[in-house]
């Protein structure tokens, strides 16, 4: 039923759409249905950080070739005489 809507069939319904609810009702609508696709990207980075602790934790600066971060395995003793 639905495979024969073409080009003028879109523009039919999207008319009546216009005439029923009003150019306002769509704009608020679709400025709502906007803020709720952000809200949900949002919402699926900040669970994928909330997964992996360890995410932002590794420095530019301290990071090896290989991806792994280094780590100081100095005992704690020597650290205390170095200060």
């Amino acid at each position: 039923m639905l495979n024969n809507i073409g080009l003028p069939g879109l523009l039919l319904i999207a008319v009546v759409v216009l005439v029923l609810f009003g150019r306002g009702k769509i704009s608020s609508l679709m400025g709502e249905v906007g803020k709720g696709i952000t809200a949900f990207k949002k919402g699926v980075s900040d669970g994928s950080k909330d997964e992996d602790p360890d995410h932002d934790r590794v420095l530019p600066d301290r990071a090896l070739a290989d991806g792994a971060a280094a780590r100081d395995v100095t005992p704690e003793a020597a650290q205390k005489d170095k200060v």
